[in-house]
């Protein structure tokens, strides 16, 4: 067991999500920064869509009350263990009693913690997910919580530390024009690519919001409601536009004048407020832009 003797800002249960129900109003969610979750597991033994839990902010303080092996990747923070400065990004043996204290990244917005044998917890729809928008798996973390592990399942890795890329200052997120750029002026796009955002304070697992020159639509009436995706950049009226991020809507009436390239994803997750952003308007394979669900 762990005990959570401070839950932080905003700390999650998540593995990789519950795809594949879309059609039944239920969207993805899961980690946010898949590619960190999926590290931290791999750095403990655990298949890397074990459950852990994500922190928006940092803020956690954790009792391990046995002896569990613990690892911390994504947005780099403080980590202490009995007053010492622990490593991210490398297995980290907890005993029992010891108390693990985060402090709020330096960079990024949410941190991964995984431990052996990961969270056990009942899932919903095959999944141990905390869904905020659609208030599907756990619940968010609360001061006294007490956290069962899993039985561990294989070796540990014999791994003292994972090299990782280091955040950015400006990042450059690659997208890909359409389902909706015809909506939109022909500068727009033009503009999409020559623009550097703001990140605002309303950002969450929704969505990033965008603060900049707005995007001017060519067409003034409404969109009939469509399906969504992780990445799509959509625009409301106000011409802000907004990322969305694992909690998004199934669906949505605003057009999304172009997608974040998988791979960004990523990287568009770890943007915080006040942050500037770009994006890099390119196309994908022979399709300079992408399709519409339907409609």
């Amino acid at each position: 067991m762990i005990e959570v003797l401070r839950s932080g800002p905003l700390t999650t249960i998540q593995d990789l999500g519950r795809p594949g129900h879309a059609h039944l109003g239920v969207g993805r969610s899961g980690a946010v920064d898949r590619p960190s979750l999926r590290l931290a597991n791999r750095l403990v033994g655990n298949p890397e869509g074990t459950a852990a839990l994500e922190l928006t902010f940092g803020g956690l303080a954790l009792r391990a009350m046995q002896s569990v092996t613990v690892a911390l990747t994504g947005a780099p923070c403080e980590a202490m263990v009995g007053g010492r400065g622990r490593d991210l990004f490398a297995p980290l043996a907890l005993n029992a009693g010891d108390i693990l204290e985060l402090g709020m990244p330096s960079r990024g917005v949410r941190t991964y913690l995984a431990m052996r044998g990961g969270i056990d917890c009942d899932p919903v729809l095959g999944s141990r997910s905390t869904d905020l928008l659609s208030h599907l798996g756990p619940h968010r973390l609360r001061d006294g919580d007490q956290l069962a592990i899993g039985r561990p399942n294989g070796d540990a890795p014999g791994v003292d530390v994972a090299p990782v890329r280091g955040l950015p200052d400006e990042p450059v997120l690659r997208v890909v024009p359409g389902p909706r750029d015809d909506w939109f002026t022909p500068g727009a796009l033009v503009a999409l690519g020559r623009t550097r955002y703001d990140v605002t304070s309303s950002s969450d697992r929704v969505g990033v919001r965008l603060d900049g020159p707005p995007l001017e639509r060519s067409r003034g009436d409404e969109l009939p409601s469509e399906g969504m995706v992780e990445g799509a950049v959509q625009v409301p009226p106000d011409g802000h536009p907004v990322i969305f991020l694992a909690d998004h809507p199934v669906t949505g009436g605003y057009p999304v004048i172009a997608v974040v390239h998988p791979d960004d994803i990523a990287m568009a997750a770890q943007l915080r407020p006040g942050q500037p952003v770009r994006f890099e308007v390119g196309s994908l394979g022979r399709r300079d832009r992408v399709r519409p669900l339907h409609g």
